[in-house]
């Protein structure tokens, strides 16, 4: 299950979490990025350990300001509160979860 974070709930959510995250920095009005709802939704039934959480870069400015977010969608990977890497642009199912097992 996709959660929705906000630059407030960000450390909460991410940060101080001991396990590995997915973080969608991503914005209504960007196409890719809702081209990869579907796909981000199919990454978290695919491994239940993720937790998958998404940030609007456009309600929230802090967070991806701080994060140095320059293009959507970016997704970011943590790992008990450290990130551990970082893809840009749109991404298929097979490739992302790649990414993540390579990354976790």
């Amino acid at each position: 299950m996709v959660k929705i974070v906000s630059d407030s709930s960000f450390v909460e959510e991410v940060l101080q979490n001991s396990g590995v995250v997915l973080v969608d920095f991503w914005a209504p009005w960007c196409g890719p990025c809702v081209q990869m709802l579907p796909v981000i939704d199919a990454v978290s039934s695919s491994l239940p350990d993720l937790k998958v959480v998404k940030l609007d870069v456009q309600e929230n400015q802090e967070i991806p300001s701080e994060y140095g977010i320059m293009a959507l969608p970016t997704l970011v990977l943590f790992k008990n509160g450290v990130e551990v890497g970082r893809h840009v642009g749109f991404s298929d199912e097979r490739s992302l979860l790649e990414w993540i097992k390579s990354l976790s």
